[in-house]
C-alpha cells in the first residue's frame, strides 16, 4: 500500500472541474484508490464518494492506493492535484 499526503491547490471557480478530472485520472489506475480528507474515506474513483468529502482548496488530503500500479496512481494524482490541468 502506497500512502501521501497533498494539500489541494485549485482555484476556486474551477473546483468542480478538478475533481470530476481527478476522478477521471484515478479510474485509468488499476489499483484500489482512496481519497482520506478528515478522517473520512471515499473511493477516488467514485463522483459521490469524493463529493462527500467535502474537498475544498487548500484542503490536506491523503492519497492512499493499492495494487501493480499504486505507485504511479499516487505519484500521477499527487502532481495533479497540487496543480490542476485540464
Amino acid at each position: 500500500m502506497v500512502q501521501e499526503t497533498v494539500v489541494f491547490k485549485c482555484e476556486d471557480a474551477l473546483q468542480m472541474k478538478a475533481v470530476a478530472v481527478l476522478i477521471q485520472k484515478a479510474s485509468a489506475y488499476r489499483s484500489s484508490i482512496y481519497l482520506i480528507k478528515d478522517g473520512r474515506r471515499a473511493n477516488a474513483k467514485s463522483l459521490l464518494g469524493v463529493m462527500s468529502l467535502g474537498i475544498e482548496i487548500g484542503a490536506s488530503v491523503q492519497i492512499e492506493a493499492e495494487g501493480e500500479d499504486a505507485d504511479k496512481a499516487v505519484s500521477d494524482l499527487i502532481e495533479y492535484l497540487q496543480n490542476p490541468k485540464f
